[in-house]
């Protein structure tokens, strides 16, 4: 609770719209231990996968999960992954044991090339796609693919909530954008991020901002 987005959340709630919706904001703010515990609320297993194996090595997750309750929309189905960036490596050992010969062989691939998979094999229906920080693994153009898959997930009647610190993804068309800071969550568009701003600057001119994390 003394995280501005966490203590917003858990006071007033939060009314995800359909569609994508982007979690944007500096380390630290609160986004990935909301979209965390969301997933969990969900049924979700924290170190990422689907409702039906839950992978826990070294659980770290906040109690936030425990605080909230989700309400779903009539109607909606049950089916849910949960893409986590930093435990994707032990989700692909954990999903080995019960592989078949059709399933991808995650760990022969790049880290890139294992998340694409992951998209094209479990992003593939109707459900609730959580996603923390999925750029990690990805190039530019791997990205863009990221944005045509989530944009097929929502043409299917699918919903997505996503932490990022991309400003690639987040300029995805159609998307709600709450920006986590200080202030806690507020909705904000593309060009009003302090991410997207500070990468026009950089681009344009990156000595400013270099000549103050290096040694003369």
């Amino acid at each position: 609770m003394t995280v501005p987005a966490v203590a917003q959340l858990v006071r007033r709630g939060l009314d995800l719209a359909p569609g994508v919706t982007f979690l944007v904001g500096e380390n630290g703010s609160g986004k990935s231990t909301i979209v965390e515990a969301i997933a969990m609320a969900y049924g979700l297993s924290p170190e990422g996968g689907t409702r039906n194996a839950h992978l826990s090595t070294r659980p770290t997750e906040s109690p936030l999960a425990f605080a909230i309750t989700l309400q779903r929309g009539i109607g909606s189905g049950r089916w849910g992954f949960f893409l986590r960036a930093e435990t994707m490596h032990g989700w692909y050992t954990h999903h080995e044991r019960f592989a078949t010969e059709r399933d991808p062989a995650f760990h022969e691939m790049s880290h890139g090339e294992s998340f694409l998979a992951v998209l094209q094999t479990r992003f593939d229906s109707p459900g609730f796609y959580c996603l923390d920080e999925p750029e990690a693994a990805l190039s530019f153009s791997s990205t863009l693919g990221l944005i045509a898959k989530l944009d097929a997930v929502v043409r299917d009647g699918g919903q997505v909530l996503c932490a990022t610190h991309s400003p690639v993804l987040a300029a995805m068309p159609g998307a709600t954008i709450l920006e986590v800071g200080e202030w806690g969550l507020r909705r904000t568009t593309w060009e009003e991020l302090e991410l997207v701003q500070h990468w026009k600057s950089y681009l344009d001119a990156p000595g400013r901002y270099l000549r103050h994390v290096l040694d003369d």
